[in-house]
């Protein structure tokens, strides 16, 4: 997961926690607001807006979790049962015709929750401390997702990650997904993650081994393209950020609420 936007998504996120307008349209993430003449929304007044949204509350163990009546986790509620339905209904008319159908789930803040990173950090990204909190391996779920993990399975659907974590964040990635209850495909063949070193030959126009340029949508749906190839149906592509999901290479996707960062 990288947030070089991180501040500038505070602001961006404004336009759903604050409704507010920025010039002469509404806020968004593609959106500058540098030229305009009036005052953003305050930064101090958005985080408490976030907090309401995840119903923000340490645990026992000190760790910052959404509340399970939260806004959040109703949106998310809502978006699992329909994506539930609609899964059903496509795995059974894909095996009726003899196809492979497969479901793409991204993983930082679709999978595993960093919240509390998020919170103990300001919103604030940085390389060091995002990578050792990823080392630790102990990052709680995103409500309900690994159970969708598992609804997929169970109806004959082929499981695909596809995630912005490093390849040397791998075995962190995994242990932290079977911790919770995730434990569906996390082999090589299955889980997709950045390896700037040696870049997969399907993102040859963007990447080498000396040079990485490809955007977050380049190499996601390049993934997507690729699994598809292999004679793969993607029915459906789950991620928090729509950087997860545009640039074709499946038939439904699923936007999951993250109004803490951006990116591109």
């Amino acid at each position: 997961m990288h947030k070089p936007l991180r501040i500038a998504a505070l602001a961006a996120a404004c336009a759903v926690a604050g409704g507010v307008l920025y010039g002469a349209g509404a806020a968004t993430a593609g959106q500058s607001t540098a030229n305009s003449t009036h005052e953003p929304y305050n930064i101090g007044l958005l985080t408490k807006d976030i907090d309401s949204y995840y119903g923000t509350t340490l645990d026992g163990n000190g760790v910052y979790q959404p509340s399970p009546d939260s806004p959040y986790a109703k949106d998310l509620a809502r978006i699992e049962a329909d994506a539930e339905r609609y899964i059903d209904r496509a795995a059974r008319r894909a095996h009726r015709h003899g196809e492979k159908p497969a479901v793409m789930f991204d993983i930082d803040d679709t999978l595993l929750l960093s919240l509390d990173y998020e919170k103990k950090t300001n919103y604030t990204y940085n390389p060091t401390t995002w990578a050792d909190y990823v080392a630790k391996a102990d990052r709680p779920s995103v409500p309900g997702t690994p159970a969708l993990v598992q609804y997929a399975k169970d109806r004959g659907v082929e499981v695909f990650y596809n995630s912005g974590l490093k390849e040397s964040q791998r075995s962190a990635a995994v242990e932290n997904l079977k911790k919770v209850g995730a434990d569906i495909n996390l082999d090589t063949d299955h889980m997709f993650l950045k390896d700037a070193a040696n870049p997969p030959s399907y993102l040859k126009d963007c990447a080498t081994p000396q040079a990485w340029t490809c955007t977050t949508v380049q190499y996601k749906s390049g993934t997507r393209e690729h699994i598809e190839s292999l004679g793969y149906d993607i029915i459906a592509n789950f991620g928090d950020q729509y950087s997860d999901l545009d640039g074709g290479y499946a038939d439904k996707a699923y936007k999951l609420p993250n109004p803490t960062y951006f990116v591109g």
